[in-house]
């Protein structure tokens, strides 16, 4: 750009609107809109220069504020180019930026003629400031017009119908992309896997990706994202690990979708690539180059707390020009996580130090902490304070953790009392809880208690049977045992089965009871069954 500004000025007796046109469109592909708008006012001034409809909608997207995009609209009646259609879509996109709705829908009433480019500006100018009812009403009424839709028309509303109106819609328009040809446009697949991924469409959004012939930065975003979102993280680190064999650089995006996944799974190893990555490519860094980006940092101290590496998460936390409450909450809820209760209340101290207020995240971790740590006294204490001295009232997620905390100290009549008079509703989770230690402590009669209420909030969740069950198998009450798997039948609840998961060089590897489903299935067994026959040789196994 900078050679093509050096030609344009040293021919300036040579300068016609062509030219002008040409370094104006060339500065707002560059970003550099104040010069583009500079640009423009030279050529206003030389009187035999006139602004044509190429002009015009370069110069509105240079705009910084709506004030100069009304003075453009003004200038358009004295060159009668009001009723352009280029002119009039660049006007609807830039008033639908600033949020001026009324003034973008009077520009697209006003216009005689109306192209798909028109309305494809009404669309995606709504879509940009959230207003997805506008967006399915424009549509509706492109439809009715007779409109054909074109690619940027679907690109548009793919996301908003996936939002609002649901998968039977998107599955409509998805036949209408095949029907147009339009899914040989990348970004047409990229809205499409982004749709499904919405509806929870997993295996529609992946065959999307797959029989797609070209991929970018996006359709690998997309499809991780879908993973991710969906809770699958084996499914994320395992796209992220093709998209790298792929050749394809990972961006912002790819990174802060990925490492909750290796917190998530305890990938360490990958999250320190992840995170060197970040490092040697200076993803972390903000925009203007000063410090680092407080997101990436959060996420990447987020994935070492997780892996149980607080002395790394620490050092990122150290390390960090400006910590918000969630940077705080990190390092708290990680050394609760370890059951370092001292820990977490001296990082709490300092938090309060540097005059950041705790919210109800952090009393949380705190709480936790507490549970895992057995420091019953400052659990009650913190429940106390909660409101008291930091305003925050007490939910369903302090008060799980505050049962925990007296339910594995055995101290389950006072739990029981939190329970049935705490100013929340009932919640299966915390009943469950309570139930967990019922069975921990051999108290039958509290934990039927606790199973009765959990089968009125719960009735088809597996984990509370399978708790009383063992309950009453401790107590040799086998008659029930017996009732309750009976029961499980009748109301066709099965128990799901344990998975577990190991990170070795080559990537994670994920295992469910009784697999046959891993590559190496057969010598993992063959292992198994060696170990499991010298463990008896060793009589450790009956």
């Amino acid at each position: 750009m900078g050679y093509a500004l050096s030609v344009f000025n040293t021919c300036i007796h040579d300068h016609n609107v062509f030219n002008y046109n040409v370094i104006i469109a060339g500065l707002i592909d560059h970003k550099l809109a104040t010069q583009a708008f500079q640009y423009f006012l030279e050529m206003r001034l030389i009187e035999f220069i006139m602004p044509d409809h190429f002009t015009f909608p370069c110069v509105i997207k240079a705009c910084l504020d709506v004030v100069e995009v009304k003075k453009i609209h003004g200038l358009l009646f004295k060159f009668g180019l009001e009723l352009d259609l280029y002119v009039g879509s660049a006007l609807v996109n830039c008033y639908l930026k600033f949020g001026f709705v009324e003034d973008a829908e009077e520009v697209f009433d006003g216009m005689s003629v109306r192209d798909v480019v028109l309305w494809n500006a009404m669309i995606n100018g709504f879509s940009q400031i959230g207003q997805f009812d506008k967006v399915l009403e424009v549509f509706g009424r492109m439809k009715d017009q007779g409109v054909v839709p074109s690619r940027f028309t679907i690109t548009g509303i793919l996301p908003v119908v996936g939002m609002k109106e649901g998968i039977d819609n998107g599955r409509a328009l998805h036949g209408f992309v095949l029907k147009m040809g339009y899914d040989s446009c990348v970004a047409v697949s990229n809205s499409l896997i982004d749709l499904y991924g919405k509806c929870k469409c997993v295996d529609d959004a992946i065959g999307i990706f797959e029989t797609m012939h070209e991929k970018d930065i996006f359709s690998w975003n997309s499809v991780i994202c879908v993973h991710e979102q969906r809770g699958d993280h084996y499914g994320t680190l395992k796209f992220f690990r093709r998209m790298v064999f792929a050749g394809m650089q990972p961006d912002l995006v790819t990174v802060t979708t990925t490492l909750p996944a290796c917190a998530h799974l305890a990938a360490l190893r990958i999250g320190s690539k992840i995170h060197g990555y970040i490092i040697t490519t200076g993803l972390g860094k903000c925009k203007d180059g000063k410090g680092h980006d407080l997101h990436i940092d959060n996420a990447i101290m987020y994935m070492y707390a997780k892996c149980g590496s607080l002395g790394v998460a620490r050092l990122v936390f150290d390390k960090m020009s400006y910590k918000d409450t969630a940077s705080w909450n990190i390092m708290i809820t990680g050394y609760g996580m370890q059951g370092l209760g001292n820990e977490v209340l001296n990082t709490l101290s300092s938090m309060c130090e540097a005059q950041m207020k705790p919210n109800d995240a952090t009393f949380v971790g705190i709480l936790s902490a507490c549970s895992h740590g057995g420091l019953l006294t400052q659990g009650r204490m913190f429940l106390d304070q909660m409101h008291q001295i930091y305003g925050i009232v007490p939910t369903i997620e302090h008060y799980s953790c505050v049962i925990d905390m007296l339910g594995r100290a055995g101290q389950l009549e006072e739990a029981y009392k939190i329970l049935t008079t705490m100013p929340v509703e009932d919640n299966p989770v915390i009943w469950r809880a309570f139930l967990a230690a019922c069975r921990l402590h051999g108290n039958a009669d509290l934990a039927e208690v606790a199973a009765n209420m959990i089968f009125k909030l719960e009735p088809l969740h597996c984990g509370s049977y399978v708790l009383i069950s063992n309950v009453y198998g401790a107590e040799g009450r086998y008659e029930d045992v017996s009732e309750i798997r009976h029961t499980m039948r009748e109301h066709n609840v099965k128990k799901i089965p344990g998975c577990s998961w190991i990170e070795l060089k080559n990537g994670v590897h994920v295992f469910v009871t009784g697999d046959r489903t891993h590559a190496e299935d057969y010598h993992i067994y063959a292992a198994l069954h060696h170990l499991t026959s010298r463990l008896r040789d060793y009589k450790y196994i009956a």
